[in-house]
């Protein structure tokens, strides 16, 4: 049976769109930010709000701070996987395994030193926590456009990737609430995590198209 598609012929454009968007939003991010050890004028006016409105909820901050660090992202990855794999959904599976580690390692071994922008001394942009948490939602996202069977009505799945979304988006601003990241690093740690998960559904999906086999030529009756 050939794997089904992860994003369908008309999510590819908005797919693209979407991806070539995070990697401008990532490409000015950095250039703006280069270098820098201290807040913007974006993050002066942001993080302030941010920290005053949300600090008389401490408990919260913190769980949602724990939440995004790597090991819980990595084990919400590996039961996503494992979900994957006991569906028989291989390319979700191989979506999951790959796109998610792959951004938290794009984000910390090539983007933070290349930008080498820091707060309070440490490599700080893009956010680390932000890049794996929105890899992981828009992971989930992905597997929720084209499930097999589509036994789960429409409405319900947009609602599940809407609550992933605003669950990583709820990290991220844990982050910056938190002092932890400047506001522009949890941007461009969502714009990572975003784009390279769509990058490799599309890329997953180009090579299973090619290894369907194209539908079977009869002979005409005379030959």
């Amino acid at each position: 049976m050939a794997p089904c598609s992860l994003l369908p012929g008309p999510f590819r454009r908005p797919a693209l769109a979407v991806l070539a968007a995070c990697a401008a939003a990532m490409v000015v991010l950095g250039l703006l930010f280069a270098g820098q050890k201290h807040a913007g004028w974006l993050d002066a006016a942001m993080d302030d709000r941010i920290q005053s409105a949300l600090d008389q909820y401490p408990v919260v901050l913190r769980f949602l701070f724990q939440a995004g660090h790597p090991v819980p992202v990595s084990l919400m990855t590996a039961v996503l996987v494992l979900a994957c794999a006991m569906t028989r959904r291989w390319l979700g599976a191989v979506l999951a395994a790959v796109a998610v580690p792959a951004a938290s390692a794009l984000t910390e071994f090539a983007l933070k030193p290349l930008v080498d922008r820091t707060m309070l001394g440490a490599l700080s942009l893009p956010s680390g926590e932000a890049t794996g948490v929105f890899a992981l939602a828009t992971a989930c996202a992905v597997l929720l456009v084209n499930p097999p069977g589509h036994r789960v009505p429409g409405s319900v799945r947009l609602l599940l990737a809407v609550a992933a979304g605003l669950a990583a988006s709820a990290v991220a601003v844990a982050m910056v609430a938190q002092a932890a990241h400047y506001f522009t690093d949890t941007v461009a740690g969502a714009a990572i995590g975003i784009g390279v998960v769509l990058a490799c559904a599309l890329t997953l999906d180009a090579l299973a198209s090619r290894r369907r086999p194209g539908p079977a030529v009869r002979p005409s009756p005379g030959a």
